[in-house]
């Protein structure tokens, strides 16, 4: 699903991303309600950039990256924690692109992400390649979620993947 969001891009810089687990729901632009086996997922497109939250029978998990007024947690490489019954994996990394490679990108990740039944797209206005793009997907006992935020000013694209599955138990892990 691809639509344009009618406010002010309020994350600007890719610097100003930051991230955090756990936070209560926040004031979304475009909302899209997935159900991916028993899991219920909602993608959510904030004027500040991106929050997924999931719920299932073992529990629930809020992601939120974004640009967070008073948040100290800036946007980490790369995250590993315990949920529960769940593990949590979060990566980030930075993409810099000429200014045509990423009117490229964009288009590709928006073409991409639009047409995705499990897929939520939002153009900023201003420029065709300021956009959020989030793309979600259940694989056995694991979520997925990827992330795309786009800063054509600064020709930086911001990529986030997170991976919510069942802790497996010591003896299984080795």
């Amino acid at each position: 699903m691809l639509t344009t969001l009618h406010t002010a891009y309020s994350d600007t810089c890719a610097a100003d991303l930051a991230w955090a687990l756990g936070r209560e729901p926040l004031p979304a632009l475009a909302v899209l309600d997935l159900q991916l086996g028993g899991a219920q997922l909602q993608l959510r497109l904030l004027g500040a950039s991106h929050q997924v939250l999931l719920e299932e029978e073992r529990g629930s998990c809020s992601e939120t990256v974004a640009c967070i007024p008073g948040s100290s947690t800036p946007l980490p490489l790369g995250v590993s924690k315990r949920l529960g019954d769940w593990e949590y994996e979060f990566a980030a990394r930075v993409e810099t692109l000429g200014a045509g490679s990423f009117a490229g990108r964009a288009q590709e990740l928006l073409a991409l992400v639009a047409d995705h039944p499990h897929g939520l797209a939002g153009t900023f206005p201003g420029s065709p390649h300021a956009f959020t793009a989030m793309l979600a997907q259940r694989t056995e006992d694991q979520v997925r979620w990827r992330t795309w935020h786009a800063y054509p000013q600064e020709g930086r694209l911001v990529v986030t993947r997170t991976r919510v599955g069942v802790r497996l138990p010591a003896a299984a892990a080795l």
